[in-house]
C-alpha cells in the first residue's frame, strides 16, 4: 500500500505561512549561534567564514528548488522518503527512513534539546551538565559519558512536552511553530542590526575586513580542501529545510505550498545567517570568534555590546530558538515513520491516527522514546558527525531521482518544475559530490561510520520484509 493511500484521516491544517515558518523554524536552532566559532578556527579568515555560509546557503537553495518539482509531483506524507521510494524503489526509501529515525532526525532533536537545557543553565546555574549516574563509553571520536545529568533530564522533559503539543493536533503545533519562529527571527534580526550599528567595533571591522580578509594562497588546493571540511557545521545549521515535505499530507495546498515554502524559507534563513556572521565580524575580531567560550559566538557578541545583560538576552533568545526548532522537527519527523508504516516498512501501529486529534500519535511517541535515549546516551553529537555525509548523500540521491523521474515519467503532472533544469540540479550534484569526496579524505573517522550506519539498514530491511511476509 502506498504511503499516500491512507491520508484521508490527516487534518489539512497547514497554510502557506505555517509551511514557510516550518521550514525557517526547523532550520534556525542553535547552530547559527555556535558553529561559526569552529568554522573560524578551521579557516582562519573572515573572508572564508562568510564564503562558507554563502556557499552552503546557495547549495541548499538549489536543492530546495530542485526538490520543489518532486514535492509538487508527490505532495504526500513522508516527503523525501516518498521521493526516494518512487525513484529507486522501497529499499532506498527504507534506508533513508532508517537513517532518519536512527540518527538524523532524532539525533538532531536530541542535540537541540540539550542545547536548550544548556542555555537554560545560564538562568539556573545549578542545572549541571555533569553525569551523576552513568558510565564511560569509548568511541572512535573519543570517550563520552552515558547516563543522567540535570541538563539531560531537562532536555528529555522538553522533548516530551513538545511531543505532547504535537500529539494534541497539527493546528496547535503549527500555532506554536509559527509564533516561536516569528519571535526568534525577530531576535536574530535584532542581533544583526545591533551588531552592524551600535555594537560595531572599528578595530574588529578593520582587522576582519582589511588586508587579512582573505589570506595569501586563499585559492590553493589545500585551502579549498580545508574549506570543504569546515562546511560540516554550516551544513548542519542549514539542514531540516526539507522537513515541510514530510508533512505534505497536512498542507491545505501542498503541490504549490511546499515548493514555495522550501525556496522562500531557505532564502530567508540564508540571508539571516550570512547577515548574522557579518554582525559577528563587525563586533568581534576573528580570533575572538574562533575562541568564544564554549563556542557561544552570539553570546560573546551580545556581551561585548551590553555586558552581563547581553549574555542573558542571548541565552533567552537561543532558548526560544531551540524550543521552536524542535517543535518543527518533532512535527515533521513522525510523518515519515507514519508513511513508512503504511508501506509495512515500520511498526504498523505507527501508521495509526489518533481518533480525536488525527495525529500519528504512536509515531510521535516512538520518535520521542528513541530521542530521549539519545539525550541520555551523550552520543548525539558524535552520531550527527558520523551521519552528516550520509545526509548529504541522500540529498544527492534525491536530486538524481529528479533526473530519473523526468526520463521514466515524462508525462507525469508537474505543477512546479525545477528552474534551469538540468544545469542547476547538475551543478548541485557536482559540488556536493566534491564535498563528499573531500570529507571522505579529510574526516574518515566521521564519514565512514556514517556510511556504516546507512549500510546496517540493508540486513534490517530484508529481515523486516521476511517478517512482514511471514
Amino acid at each position: 500500500m502506498s504511503a499516500h493511500a491512507e491520508e484521508s484521516g490527516l487534518v489539512r491544517g497547514l497554510g502557506l505561512l505555517d509551511s514557510t515558518m516550518l521550514v525557517a523554524g526547523s532550520m534556525i536552532g542553535s547552530g547559527i549561534f555556535i558553529v561559526s566559532a569552529d568554522i573560524a578556527r578551521q579557516v582562519g579568515s573572515a573572508g572564508w567564514l562568510l564564503a562558507i555560509w554563502v556557499i552552503t546557503g546557495g547549495l541548499t537553495l538549489i536543492a530546495a528548488l530542485s526538490y520543489g518539482e518532486l514535492a509538487a509531483m508527490m505532495p504526500h506524507a513522508g516527503g523525501q522518503y516518498v521521493y526516494l521510494r518512487e525513484a529507486y524503489g522501497p529499499l532506498w526509501g527504507f534506508l533513508y527512513g532508517w537513517t532518519l529515525f536512527l540518527v538524523i532526525q532524532t539525533g538532531t532533536i536530541a542535540a537541540v534539546a540539550v542545547a536548550f537545557a544548556r542555555f537554560t543553565a545560564v538562568f539556573v546555574p545549578g542545572l549541571s551538565p555533569d553525569v551523576f549516574l552513568g558510565f564511560t563509553l569509548t568511541l572512535p571520536s573519543g570517550d563520552i559519558q552515558v547516563g543522567l545529568s540535570e541538563q539531560r533530564l531537562l532536555a528529555v522533559a522538553s522533548v516530551l512536552v513538545l511531543t505532547f503539543v504535537n500529539f494534541w493536533g497539527v493546528r496547535t503545533a503549527a500555532f506554536v511553530q509559527t509564533s516561536l519562529t516569528l519571535v526568534k527571527t525577530l531576535a536574530l534580526v535584532a542581533l544583526i542590526l545591533l551588531g552592524l550599528s551600535i555594537g560595531r567595533d572599528p578595530a574588529a571591522w578593520t582587522g576582519n575586513f582589511g588586508s587579512g580578509f582573505l589570506p595569501p594562497g586563499a585559492f590553493s588546493f589545500p585551502v579549498l580542501s580545508m574549506i570543504g571540511a569546515a562546511m560540516v557545521g554550516s551544513l548542519f545549521s542549514m539542514d531540516a529545510w526539507n522537513n515541510v515535505g514530510f508533512a505534505g499530507g497536512e498542507l491545505k495546498n501542498p503541490a504549490k505550498d511546499i515548493p514555495f515554502a522550501m525556496a522562500v524559507g531557505v532564502l530567508i534563513v540564508t540571508l539571516l545567517y550570512v547577515a548574522a556572521n557579518f554582525a559577528y565580524l563587525s563586533v568581534l575580531p576573528a580570533e575572538e570568534i574562533a575562541n568564544a567560550p564554549q563556542d557561544r559566538v552570539a553570546t560573546a557578541a551580545l556581551q561585548a555590546m551590553f555586558g552581563e545583560p547581553g549574555l542573558l538576552l542571548m541565552a533567552a533568545a537561543i532558548m526560544i530558538s531551540t524550543f521552536g526548532c524542535n517543535n518543527g522537527l518533532i512535527l515533521a519527523g513522525a510523518r515519515v515513520y507514519y508513511a513508512m508504516a503504511k508501506d509495512d516498512l515500520f511498526f504498523r501501529s505507527a501508521g495509526r491516527l489518533h481518533p480525536t486529534h488525527h495525529t500519528p500519535h504512536i509515531a510521535l511517541w516512538v520518535q520521542a522514546l528513541w530521542t530521549c535515549v539519545l539525550c541520555l546516551s551523550g552520543t548525539y553529537s558524535q552520531l550527527l558527525d558520523y551521519v552528516i555525509m550520509a545526509a548529504v548523500l541522500f540529498y544527492m540521491l534525491t536530486v538524481v531521482g529528479l533526473f530519473m523521474l523526468r526520463r521514466r515519467r515524462p508525462d507525469a503532472e508537474r505543477p512546479v518544475r525545477a528552474p534551469l533544469y538540468p544545469w542547476l540540479p547538475g551543478a548541485y550534484l557536482i559540488l556536493t559530490g566534491l564535498i563528499c569526496v573531500n570529507l571522505l579524505a579529510t574526516r574518515p573517522q566521521y564519514t565512514w561510520p556514517g556510511l556504516a550506519i546507512v549500510a546496517l539498514g540493508l540486513p534490517v530491511y530484508y529481515a523486516w520484509r521476511r517478517m512482514v511476509r511471514a
